[in-house]
């Protein structure tokens, strides 16, 4: 059991590091998008969406590993930094599905504003990783809210 639990954290942090780190390297592509055109534009536009993509399959895992580690480790669904996750979590669900589809599907409409479509793509990555970046802090500090 012991070496189980350790396997499926691996897999919890693994998945973390492929829902996170990506983000990070959009910055440069962003700044690009302004002034892109024709087939350097979708490509892209294909990279972000890539990047959405992997960072939704990787919450997958990180959902499922999550529940495994609370329902074989220490923790109860009432530990104070659990419910604090979860509600980031369901945030960060919420805004995904709705931030970054239809930004990018604008990129591509006849007369499209791309300095401020690439600066709104670069707000949504920023809230994101801080959605992020803070349901990591829960699980790797685990304060005692109340």
């Amino acid at each position: 059991m012991d070496l189980l639990y350790r396997v499926i954290i691996f897999l919890h942090v693994s998945s973390v590091i492929a829902s996170i780190g990506p983000f990070f390297i959009l910055m440069p592509i962003v700044k690009k998008l302004p002034s892109a055109e024709g087939k350097e534009l979708g490509a892209h536009l294909a990279t972000l969406k890539s990047v959405v993509r992997l960072s939704m399959h990787s919450g997958h895992v990180l959902v499922g590993t999550g529940v495994l580690l609370v329902v074989l480790g220490p923790w109860t669904w009432k530990t104070p930094w659990i419910v604090m996750t979860l509600v980031l979590l369901f945030s960060s669900l919420f805004f995904l599905a709705r931030a970054f589809s239809p930004t990018l599907r604008k990129f591509t409409e006849e007369g499209a504003n791309k300095l401020e479509l690439s600066a709104k793509l670069k707000r949504t990555i920023w809230t994101y990783i801080i959605l992020l970046m803070s349901m990591l802090w829960f699980m790797v500090v685990k304060p005692y809210l109340w």
